[in-house]
């Protein structure tokens, strides 16, 4: 077993997907430490979206190995069984529950009992009280605690649904253009959020807007047709000619 396999929490090596004769993916190569929060960005097509699939368990690979944390090969396992592994994904359009409050959509998403009846109708327990506090304060939305979901921003519910998320204790989590539809200033906090997850948490950021990469200020691959075309800093990969050629030109 390779020391880049074993230190690493995602790690994906030769992944090819065909669709209809379409390869979304042709042998893509691509490693992610613990700890680690990476920025994935391309053109449309690009690969990114089926990439998360992958990791998920959606989409099964023809080729490829595809593991988390050193040994567990997720091209065996279903989207339940990589769930519980510490996988979480937070999709571009926000899914919450618009008639619960803020608390009661995450009161939903805590690990453990997660029936909709235990969870609406709770013995308010002093430990998840005081989890749920925690998750308001992190994902800034500690003054709308008992707003109902439906009537916050946009930006707002992206937070929320990231919450709902952490509260699954994730150990990997995908984020796919969380800075869509945002105001200036929700932007800037989004990248704050992200950057306090990552202080104990994998993070993975699939986005389009470049000045929030750059706001994130971590390590950038860029993907195109399916393959890593270049890595590195923003400026680097922004430098970068064939980058330049196939995504920033455009």
């Amino acid at each position: 077993m390779s020391l880049l396999l074993t230190q690493s929490q995602l790690y994906l090596d030769g992944v090819t997907v065909s669709f209809d004769g379409f390869r979304a993916l042709n042998a893509l190569s691509l490693v992610i430490a613990e700890g680690e929060m990476r920025a994935i960005i391309g053109p449309n097509g690009a690969g990114k979206t089926t990439m998360m699939d992958v990791v998920t368990g959606k989409t099964r690979p023809d080729a490829g190995d595809v593991i988390f944390a050193g040994d567990k090969d997720l091209t065996k396992l279903d989207e339940t069984e990589i769930a519980n592994l510490g996988i979480g994904r937070k999709f571009q359009k926000p899914t919450v529950f618009e008639n619960l409050t803020v608390a009661e959509n995450l009161m939903l998403a805590l690990a453990g009992d997660r029936r909709a009846y235990a969870a609406v109708r709770w013995k308010e327990q002093i430990n998840e009280i005081a989890r749920i506090d925690e998750l308001l304060r992190t994902v800034r939305l500690d003054q709308a605690r008992d707003r109902l979901a439906g009537g916050l921003s946009h930006g707002q519910k992206q937070w929320l649904e990231i919450g709902m998320l952490l509260a699954q204790e994730p150990k990997l989590l995908l984020v796919d253009e969380p800075a869509a539809g945002m105001t200036d200033a929700e932007t800037h906090q989004t990248a704050q959020l992200l950057k306090e997850i990552n202080r104990d948490r994998t993070v993975v950021v699939v986005e389009h807007d470049m000045a929030f990469v750059r706001a994130l200020g971590v390590r950038v691959t860029v993907l195109h047709e399916g393959s890593v075309i270049a890595e590195g800093s923003i400026d680097q990969v922004s430098a970068d000619k064939r980058v330049i050629e196939v995504y920033l030109g455009r």
